[in-house]
């Protein structure tokens, strides 16, 4: 019986130690804090709206349909299997080079929160759904 609860305990305690461990941080090769492909809010695509009018728009479009400056983000490319969301929080925490379009590279756009971020990229999946693409 004592087998069985140490046993019991040792797995316990390993799978705590890997929990805890899946939820420190993960860092880019700079050693910067990066955001988890585990984070997880109520995103609100109101909210999104707003901060994509303040911080996104002027390179993707009014509503993600793209501009001479970036691509759309209303397309194809960008429905969720071929980028999934953790792609474009990366996307915006670190820019990203130009692989699609000839737009250029990404760069990094400052001062958003991981909750601002998850706030866009549901805003961005609304408009994919009105665009009929996902």
């Amino acid at each position: 019986m004592k087998a069985g609860r140490t046993k019991g305990l040792v797995s316990g305690v390993l799978l705590a130690l890997v929990s805890v461990g899946c939820s420190e941080p993960q860092q880019n090769e700079a050693g910067q804090e990066a955001m988890s492909p585990h984070t997880a809010i109520a995103a609100d695509a109101r909210k999104g709206r707003v901060i994509f009018s303040a911080r996104c728009a002027s390179c993707h479009g009014k509503s993600g349909e793209g501009t001479d400056q970036g691509p759309p983000m209303s397309h194809k490319i960008y429905e969720p299997d071929h980028h999934s969301d953790y792609s474009i929080e990366r996307a915006v925490k670190f820019g990203v080079r130009s692989h699609h379009w000839g737009f250029g590279n990404m760069p990094p756009i400052p001062g958003l929160s991981a909750e601002d971020v998850q706030h866009v990229i549901a805003y961005i999946r609304q408009e994919q759904t009105n665009a009929e693409i996902r």
